[in-house]
């Protein structure tokens, strides 16, 4: 599910902001705007965007809002009107995209920013598909060991029982409080080996489903009910 952006707009003109909300409603997605008359991170909104966007502001403001930024991850566009402050601008923060106006700049500036958001829109999923296969592969790892020692819970659960049986079978060699507390032990040992049965059955299902794809493996469902 595709997450509405939110661009910032960060411009001491009113007119620049309304340009650009006006221009972006002709495309096919339109972001959320939040219009800053600042300092985006002095107006706490520092994690609240993915692209900002600095209209024609004076350079002691531009210069602030760029250094209280360049720590961040979001991307950013600058709009400036003289071409030696874009160049050394450009050359002084490479990650920002600098933009002079000239004829035509507003249709210039909404592509760009457009693409800047499906660019951030593709490493999200990425980031997020990338997190989920490490899950995938840390719960995998997980499953392999407890199924690899299930053996040996088999054999430690069996000498519980055993004992407990044994224990229970001398009736007058414990109090009533005793023989609760074996019997609680005897069951909770009983309940772990129907837990561990079921390891070895859901793997059976794995190993089955693996090898027949096209049947339809309900086992997740089954492993809950065990929980």
């Amino acid at each position: 599910m595709s997450v509405q952006p939110t661009v910032v707009i960060i411009a001491e003109e009113a007119e620049f902001p309304r340009l650009v909300s006006a221009r972006w409603q002709s495309e096919r997605r339109v972001p959320d705007f939040t219009i800053v008359s600042g300092d985006v991170c002095a107006s706490g909104g520092r994690d609240a965007f993915q692209l900002a966007i600095v209209g024609p502001v004076p350079a002691d403001s531009l210069q602030k809002i760029l250094l209280g930024t360049s720590g961040s991850a979001h991307a950013m566009i600058v709009v400036i009107d003289e071409a030696e402050t874009a160049e050394r601008l450009r050359a002084e923060f490479p990650r920002v995209l600098v933009l002079q106006r000239h004829e035509g700049w507003l249709d210039m500036l909404v592509l760009l920013a457009g693409e800047t958001l499906r660019r951030i829109e593709a490493q999200s999923r990425a980031s997020r598909a990338e997190a989920s296969e490490t899950a995938s592969k840390r719960n995998a790892v997980l499953g392999q060991y407890v199924l690899e020692m299930r053996h040996s819970l088999n054999n430690a659960l069996t000498s519980i029982l055993g004992h407990s049986e044994l224990l229970m079978l001398e009736p007058g060699a414990m109090g009533a409080s005793e023989r609760a507390q074996v019997t609680t032990i005897r069951n909770m040992g009983l309940r772990m080996h129907e837990i561990l049965q079921r390891f070895s059955s859901l793997e059976k299902e794995l190993t089955v489903a693996e090898a027949s794809p096209e049947i339809e493996w309900r086992g997740q469902g089954r492993a809950a009910a065990v929980q």
